[in-house]
């Protein structure tokens, strides 16, 4: 028997098999509406497709908060896999997190400009064997004027416990308001680690010798090689929501990561 709901939902769901599977049973639980029509989306899958969901939303402008069931590996931005109606039942108790995405500004070595949203961060990456030579900026200000290194990132609380942590860099809880900037095997200064910033702030990485030291951008799951410059920004007025089951929100996952041995 379908449940009624008081809010207007549409499924999203992977292409992979264990989705798909679900997504029949969901399909059966209760009735669902387009996206453009439904005010809360679930959306079915691992946290790769999680993200290319709420990357779709932010580039159609339709953006609705959005409750994740885990069908993936680790599913960090998701819930706990149950029937869905025990999920459908209890989504009015689900706690919204609000997640601001990045705005990276990025000019090639040819001068095309290209606008990209992240998530969870924006890495520069070497393309060739030689270290990258890169510039880093802070509110116009140079911080670094040659930091020499296989690639450096800005991250986002919601993805310091991703790439950002595999690089070294610190967790950021979801309310600190700030941005982790790490850099990814540095050789030059070899004894920086990084930096916490505000969220007010640019940050923006000029790439030194770029025709002989090529480098590419990844934002989140888009790539943009052979880069000169790229200026980064948080974006809050495209504040995306994630609802969490009580006990099982993203900020309590964050914390809970720091005790992990």
């Amino acid at each position: 028997m379908k449940q009624s709901s008081p809010r207007r939902l549409a499924l999203v769901a992977s292409d992979v098999a264990r989705a798909q599977e679900a997504a029949v049973e969901f399909a059966a639980a209760a009735d669902w509406h387009t996206l453009d029509d439904a005010d809360l989306a679930v959306v079915l899958g691992g946290d790769g497709f999680m993200l290319q969901t709420l990357h779709a939303m932010l580039d159609s402008g339709i953006v609705r908060p959005v409750y994740g069931v885990n069908l993936g590996t680790v599913g960090f931005l998701m819930n706990r896999f149950r029937a869905p109606a025990k999920i459908l039942q209890k989504l009015h108790k689900a706690r919204a997190i609000a997640v601001s995405p990045l705005i990276a500004e990025i000019v090639t070595r040819e001068g095309t400009a290209h606008r990209c949203n992240a998530i969870n961060e924006v890495s520069l990456l070497r393309e060739t064997r030689q270290t990258a030579k890169i510039v880093v900026e802070v509110d116009g200000q140079v911080r670094i004027p040659e930091l020499v290194c296989d690639g450096v990132l800005l991250s986002t609380p919601a993805g310091s416990t991703a790439y950002n942590l595999s690089a070294n860099g610190p967790i950021l809880p979801l309310d600190s308001r700030t941005l982790a900037l790490t850099p990814i095997s540095p050789f030059r200064p070899r004894r920086w680690r990084g930096a916490i910033l505000p969220d007010r702030s640019t940050v923006t990485f000029r790439v030194i010798e770029a025709d002989k030291r090529p480098v590419s951008v990844v934002a989140d799951q888009k790539e943009i090689r052979d880069v000169a410059s790229v200026s980064i920004a948080t974006a809050p007025k495209q504040a995306l929501e994630l609802l969490f089951d009580p006990g099982h929100a993203l900020d309590e996952r964050i914390v809970s990561e720091q005790f992990e041995f």
